[in-house]
């Protein structure tokens, strides 16, 4: 049975139909059956053809049909148009006069070019980038290896640090004990003379009163006045009681002085994460009275999504198909990857590393994107789908996520620290939602402070938590007197810890301090339905409108 089934796969068909072959046309280069000897021939009847049996084929070079002459092969390739033709076509059609070489002589030199190519890849290439490849496997495992050194010396240093601290602050509290003591040794002993001399007083007025009624001479005359032994106050103590003084301007030396003691911490750290934050927060004022469009961005987007900027200039951003695109703010295509979800993604962020990362609700995944590919980051928790997404400045990544469908959508907001659940935020201390149920979003941004401003488009709400997960406040937007109702969308917090919200509804953006109270409306920048937003490392914010295909950076606050 296996002999049978291998001689059956073993058999050569027809290339017109699935019957073995028998005869070949040499002309054509192809297998053919008895049956379909004539079909070929009938079919390509104007062509001249060479039937052999097909244990007598030979192979050679299948000359292709001219496209211009119908019934006549190639035989000729013509340089200058760098395409096959027959001889009809030099002789006396739009290749006439055009140099030309045989067929066979271009086949030639294209399989020795390809051989020449594929020697060259194998030869230099591959050996080239295999070493390539072992040296930046040599370079990660050397980066690892200095990282962990590096945990270890700062670790060590930490200690160190902490030990010189307490070393300085045990020294300050046994001067202080020491200085206490002195004082109040030396103030004890003035103590004690006060009370000693009114006791001598006190009985110098007892032997005085006695002699007031005696009447004995001898007595009285020998009295002896002792008044000007008190008249003289005896000399006070004064003491200088220890301060502590000390200067904490933060990248300075930090000294700290008791007594006669001094000293001195030198600020030697790198700067901190929040380095962005304090640069822009010196070089930043207040909200300016009249905002400024710097630029305005065309996209190919319709609808326009989201934007998400990275660094001063740039930002990615995404619509309804399976790109998302990086342009800069003249509108350039800076870069443009495919994703893998289904349809699109669920919102887009960038991380504090400035890598890009996507949703996708139907495999239940946020996805990193490295070198243009892929990457699942996060899988979230059976039942719960991902959709807007959170990059924060120390790393955790905030992830909206909902389950079930219509008015009874349940939502909520998961902290990530990797892939794992550093905290949800979805009911107060009450045990009461924070969110309404609904299957609109829930966008969210941290603010400096570790608090975690939420707009709830269920509830047409600005919900402010803190890091605790209690809410500090909500906003419905009453206060700021639109004519439509309430409709916030994309939510950024800036360096000066205000919040800014997108208002779909009224064309516009609230303004709101860190508790959530309102400042101001910027709605005199043409914005049309916006949607997306985002804050650049400038400080402007770059508004998506949600079906002009636009962008709008928007200059609101106050250079200095």
């Amino acid at each position: 049975m296996a002999t049978s089934t291998s001689w059956a796969q073993d058999v050569i068909t027809c290339d017109l139909c699935d019957k073995p072959t028998q005869q070949f046309c040499n002309s054509c280069q192809v297998s053919l059956c008895s049956d379909c000897v004539s079909k070929h021939t009938e079919a390509f009847k104007s062509m001249s053809h060479e039937i052999a049996p097909f244990l007598d084929r030979k192979t050679k070079l299948v000359l292709p049909a001219c496209q211009e002459h119908s019934g006549q092969r190639c035989e000729v390739n013509c340089k200058e148009c760098n395409t096959p033709v027959c001889l009809k076509c030099i002789v006396s059609g739009t290749h006439k006069g055009h140099d030309v070489e045989e067929l066979t002589e271009t086949h030639e030199n294209k399989i020795l070019k390809i051989k020449s190519d594929t020697e060259e890849i194998q030869a230099k290439l591959i050996p080239k980038y295999q070493k390539e490849d072992i040296e930046i496997g040599k370079k990660i495992s050397k980066t690892k290896s200095k990282t962990d050194d590096l945990g270890k010396e700062s670790r060590k240093l930490r200690k160190l640090w902490h030990q010189e601290v307490d070393n300085i602050f045990d020294k300050i509290d046994s001067l202080s004990q020491s200085l206490t003591e002195k004082n109040l040794n030396a103030l004890q002993e003035y103590h004690n003379k006060i009370r000693d001399l009114i006791s001598e007083m006190n009985t110098i007025v007892k032997q005085n009163e006695n002699l007031f009624n005696s009447n004995k001479l001898s007595e009285v005359n020998e009295y002896q006045s002792k008044l000007n032994a008190y008249q003289d106050f005896p000399e006070h103590v004064d003491l200088e009681l220890p301060s502590l003084r000390s200067n904490i301007d933060q990248g300075k030396e930090l000294i700290i002085e008791i007594g006669g003691f001094r000293a001195t911490l030198k600020h030697m750290s790198p700067p901190s994460p929040s380095a962005d934050v304090s640069r822009l927060t010196t070089g930043i004022g207040k909200l300016m009275d009249q905002v400024r469009v710097i630029a305005t961005i065309p996209t190919n987007y319709k609808p326009l999504y989201g934007v998400a900027c990275v660094g001063e200039a740039e930002a990615w951003i995404y619509g309804n198909n399976k790109t998302i695109t990086r342009i800069d703010i003249h509108g350039t295509v800076r870069d443009t990857v495919t994703i893998t979800c289904l349809y699109w993604p669920g919102d887009i962020s960038v991380t504090k590393g400035r890598e890009l990362i996507y949703s996708d609700d139907n495999s239940r995944t946020v996805n990193i994107v490295r070198h243009g590919k892929s990457k699942t980051l996060i899988t979230t928790t059976q039942g719960w789908r991902p959709l807007r997404l959170c990059c924060t400045s120390s790393g955790n990544i905030l992830v909206h996520v909902y389950k079930g469908t219509g008015p009874q959508t349940k939502n909520k907001i998961i902290r990530y620290q990797g892939q794992n659940i550093k905290q949800e935020i979805n009911k107060d201390g009450q045990g009461n939602p924070i969110f309404k149920d609904g299957d609109y979003s829930l966008f969210m941004s941290e603010n400096n402070n570790g608090d975690v401003c939420v707009s709830d488009c269920n509830a047409n709400t600005v919900v402010v938590v803190d890091k605790t997960g209690r809410v500090r406040s909500r906003y419905d937007g009453t206060t700021a007197m639109r004519k439509e109702s309430f409709a916030p969308r994309y939510i950024v917090t800036d360096a000066l810890s205000q919040i800014i919200v997108t208002d779909f509804n009224n064309n516009c953006l609230h303004i709101l301090d860190q508790n959530g109270q309102f400042l101001k409306c910027v709605d005199d920048c043409g914005l049309e339905k916006p949607y997306g937003l985002s804050v650049d490392s400038e400080g402007r914010l770059w508004v998506g409108l949600l079906y002009a295909r636009e962008i709008r950076v928007i200059q609101y606050l106050e250079q200095s």
